[in-house]
């Protein structure tokens, strides 16, 4: 894991109506590293989510990409969107098969026998041969995010924010997508899974914050999961 974060955001301040959902967040993400993101419904896990990956503004923030200067949220779209991808809950499907929904994740104009190599190695990848020709909306839970996950692998992103990754999948579907994202953190890509779940990932993550009335919290303790109480408040720190 690299010393230096790829992705540095100071200060992000979301509200809604007099509500601040988040309150001057800092969160820094490095090259291989994976951070769980806990907390309760409407913590606003999903709204960080979004912000982070360019697809919803705050009120403020400052942010740095690649050691790069601090900008704007507005300046810094543009290369959110180049270098992050967000995963859904519930990865959506196109109508067609798997190889074809796998093709919306590489540029129109790639020439044709190259693109067909780099969707065959997805579908290796990700354990998808049996079910290349299956209609994708056919599909069960499992499948389905593992579709998700490797057009992720196609679009090569530097950071990928999931959302509850593992909702609602069998013990075997669960550890096939545990396996997939750990071939991505293998890989120098960033990973930051918000989770109800968190024991589900204990084998993959590097750190643990917990997003608790507007701040985030580093849980130094591994088996300290919870949200914070007047018991465990010492366990806990501010990262702001």
């Amino acid at each position: 894991m690299s010393d230096r974060p790829i992705l540095d955001v100071s200060a992000l301040t979301k509200r809604f109506a007099k509500r601040a959902l988040l309150d001057s967040v800092d969160i820094s993400l490095h090259r291989g590293e994976c951070v769980l993101l806990t907390g309760g419904n409407g913590a606003g896990k999903t709204t960080l989510l979004r912000i982070l990956s360019g697809l919803e503004r705050p009120d403020s923030c400052g942010i740095s990409i690649a050691a790069d200067t601090p900008r704007s949220w507005r300046r810094c779209r543009h290369d959110l969107h180049n270098r992050i991808l967000y995963l859904h809950q519930h990865p959506y499907m196109f109508d067609g098969s798997v190889r074809y929904n796998l093709g919306y994740a590489l540029p129109s104009g790639l020439n044709k026998p190259l693109k067909r190599r780099l969707i065959d190695a997805a579908i290796e990848w990700a354990e998808l041969g049996h079910l290349h020709d299956t209609p994708a909306k056919s599909l069960s839970g499992g499948e389905r995010q593992r579709v998700s996950l490797a057009r992720a692998r196609l679009r090569n992103p530097q950071i990928l924010l999931l959302d509850e990754p593992t909702a609602n999948l069998d013990q075997e579907a669960r550890q096939r997508t545990l396996d997939l994202l750990n071939s991505f953190k293998e890989q120098g890509i960033a990973l930051l899974l918000a989770s109800h779940d968190p024991l589900h990932f204990s084998s993959l993550i590097d750190r643990h914050i917990h997003l608790y009335e507007g701040r985030l919290i580093a849980i130094e303790e591994e088996k300290l999961m919870s949200m914070p109480s007047p018991n465990n408040e010492t366990a806990l720190r501010s990262t702001a």
